[in-house]
């Protein structure tokens, strides 16, 4: 077992909140000044999403703040775009700031947002990065020949649900993008892939934790898998592990707001090469689990598939 669960799972529900919420889910989460700082998704009783912040002293016990971290905008051009919600927020530390990337919903379909922080006090808004119909967006916490790197998810009907790259000078105008992933016909994740947790810097490359979707009589299954990227050229991809890392299991994993959900944005590395990865059980909680960064590498390299 490459993910073992924490025996309290989840860590974190709507009864946690302090305030009205229908769920709590899809976190992003990044070590800040000692604590673990988690930005969750949440859903109002009206239906939409808005993102929460909780601190933790040892990635487990989290306690959340009394009011919300963001909710959607109300003027200017941010407003227009996250009129129906903010959703799914990755984090990474690059350049002395907190970058937080999250879908942003609206009657035009969703694109993904850029946010900044330095403190988790205010979040501040800085760009609409793509058009839509984007999400999944996370950003590589390392420049590239100068070059800001970041993997997404476009929706295409003639390359359906794949991963991406691209790179930036400044995070705000992006180019130079390339397939580097498709999902597999019929394998686990043949219906639809995405990027999950932000990259991993290891000695033998990026570890990046992505999700995978399979269609069953029963509805789609999400369930989690990890890729191995080149150090110096992340669209190069080094070996993708055949099997899945995390499949839906527990009850609150399999019953929820979406049943059969495993759902990941956010994984932690520790000092002692394990790694805290954070996921959302069925759209409805929060939930943690520890793997081994060299497991993951030889998972990737020991029985790889091929990425395209």
């Amino acid at each position: 077992m490459l993910i073992k669960r924490y025996k309290n799972n989840p860590l974190l529900t709507k009864d946690d909140v302090p305030y009205p919420v229908a769920t709590v889910h899809n976190a992003g989460v990044i070590k800040h000044n000692g604590k673990y700082v988690m930005l969750f998704r949440s859903h109002r009783l009206n239906g939409r999403s808005i993102i929460g912040l909780a601190e933790s002293d040892d990635g487990y016990h989290f306690k959340v703040n009394k009011e919300p971290f963001m909710v959607p905008a109300t003027k200017g051009l941010f407003a227009e775009y996250e009129e129906y919600g903010v959703e799914d927020p990755r984090i990474i530390y690059i350049d002395g700031e907190y970058l937080i990337t999250y879908s942003a919903y609206s009657r035009y379909g969703v694109r993904i947002g850029l946010a900044k922080t330095k403190d988790f006090k205010f979040a501040e808004r800085f760009s609409l990065i793509t058009e839509a119909d984007y999400r999944n967006v996370v950003i590589f916490p390392e420049k590239f020949n100068g070059l800001y790197a970041r993997l997404d998810r476009p929706h295409s009907e003639i390359s359906p649900w794949s991963i991406w790259i691209s790179y930036s000078p400044d995070l705000k105008f992006w180019g130079e993008s390339k397939l580097i992933m498709k999902p597999m016909q019929y394998h686990w994740d043949e219906m639809k892939i995405g990027p999950g947790a932000p990259p991993i810097k290891t000695a033998k490359g990026w570890l990046s934790i992505y999700h995978g979707v399979f269609p069953t009589m029963d509805g789609n299954v999400y369930r989690l898998g990890v890729a191995l990227h080149d150090l110096n050229d992340p669209s190069k991809i080094i070996a993708v592990g055949d099997e899945w890392i995390l499949q839906p299991e527990e009850i609150y994993e399999i019953t929820g707001y979406v049943h059969n959900v495993v759902f990941s944005c956010a994984a932690v590395p520790e000092d002692d090469g394990s790694i805290k990865i954070y996921w959302g059980g069925a759209d409805n909680v929060m939930c943690v689990g520890t793997a081994n960064a060299e497991e993951l590498i030889n998972h990737c390299l020991k029985n790889p598939r091929e990425p395209l």
